[in-house]
């Protein structure tokens, strides 16, 4: 009786052994929950109050003056949309022959073809602004705005960045163009009228958006290069 309740044991105590070693000790679980938490971290976008502040000044003014042009002659001086909305453009085609009645009447494509990008690049933003408004999540922070993640939100900071690209290299080429055309279209003016009107007007579009396009393209940067980093060192720098 004796050896068979000692030999019984010592048979049940190594499946015992057995059955504790498959479950890891409790102090390691939450290390591994919290391992994987870390990893599976979830990318997001959010707009500036920079960007915010630049969509919502230049987007319409970027409509009015692509209305004017698309719509010409009718809304140039003397025709029946000129007046009382386009009436500034009277004073400006002045300066810049390019939105006044020289280029017209010579049939220069360049005014119409850049106005017809200005429709392809509002498009992107509104459309970079929408997919942000209607798919981001509130903020777990305080004062923190809200942020879209995953395929919509890379796809909300792509868009952006390529319409803060083009709207640089458009008015980039609006400047080289007259640049190279030795000044064709504001040559007739004099040099403080070119700064006061043609500069001081145009010149916020080649600076913001190259803002834009610094710090867009910077975050699409450090996405990748945490995306492609090694999973250790991914897990450190989260």
């Amino acid at each position: 009786m004796v050896s068979t309740r000692s030999s019984s044991t010592a048979i049940a105590t190594p499946r015992a052994q057995k059955s504790e070693s498959a479950t890891p000790p409790p102090s390691t679980i939450p290390k591994t929950r919290a391992s994987r938490a870390s990893n599976s971290s979830v990318w997001s976008h959010a707009p500036s109050t920079l960007t915010l502040v630049w969509l919502g000044v230049t987007l319409p003014l970027v409509i009015y003056d692509t209305t004017y042009v698309l719509l010409r002659p009718l809304t140039m001086e003397g025709g029946s949309l000129h007046w009382p909305l386009f009436v500034p453009y009277e004073m400006y085609g002045d300066v810049d022959h390019v939105y006044g009645w020289p280029a017209f009447e010579r049939h220069d494509g360049f005014t119409g073809a850049q106005s017809f990008m200005n429709v392809v690049e509002t498009a992107m933003y509104l459309v970079y602004l929408g997919l942000w408004y209607r798919n981001a999540k509130p903020a777990k922070t305080a004062g923190a705005r809200s942020a879209v993640d995953g395929p919509v939100g890379a796809l909300a900071l792509l868009i952006g960045f390529s319409a803060a690209v083009m709207t640089f290299s458009k008015t980039a080429l609006y400047w080289l163009n007259e640049y190279y055309s030795g000044y064709s279209n504001v040559g007739h003016n004099s040099i403080q009228r070119v700064i006061f009107v043609f500069v001081l007007l145009n010149g916020p579009w080649l600076i913001g958006p190259a803002i834009l396009t610094y710090r867009l393209g910077s975050e699409i940067v450090a996405g990748l290069a945490s995306a492609s980093a090694p999973p250790a060192r991914r897990g450190k720098s989260e």
